[in-house]
């Protein structure tokens, strides 16, 4: 299954709101990226930030295992710094093997909770 995915994914929406209603951590208000590695070899993956007034920052470095998937939450990213939140930015994903993307926002700020989610853009 190597053959699926591509290597350069972008989602250009982000956000995460620093207010959540729930119980912690499953209702905390978050971004993630859904990764999953088809191929048989780990794969390394390159996070970079974009932002509107300030320069980019990353690459924030995970790693994930052939025929496996990681849910990467945005809010869990810390090194080389925090994800900013209440504030917009758009994120480029760059892995040595063929991986697909999805991303998913669970938007927690009122009780009544709002979830989205898409497949990212590929080149």
């Amino acid at each position: 299954m190597s053959e699926i995915g591509k290597r350069v994914w972008v989602i250009a929406e982000g956000y995460i709101p620093s207010d959540s209603t729930g119980p912690s951590p499953a209702m905390i208000s978050h971004e993630t990226a859904c990764i999953l590695n088809p191929g048989d070899a780990s794969t390394e993956v390159e996070i970079t930030l974009f932002f509107e007034d300030r320069e980019p920052v990353g690459p924030y470095k995970l790693t994930v295992g052939g025929r496996r998937t990681k849910h990467v939450r945005f809010n869990d990213l810390h090194d080389p710094e925090p994800v900013p939140r209440d504030t917009d930015y758009a994120s480029l994903i760059r892995s040595r093997h063929p991986i697909v993307v999805q991303h998913t926002r669970l938007d927690s700020r009122q009780a009544a909770n709002a979830i989205m989610t898409t497949v990212a853009y590929s080149e």
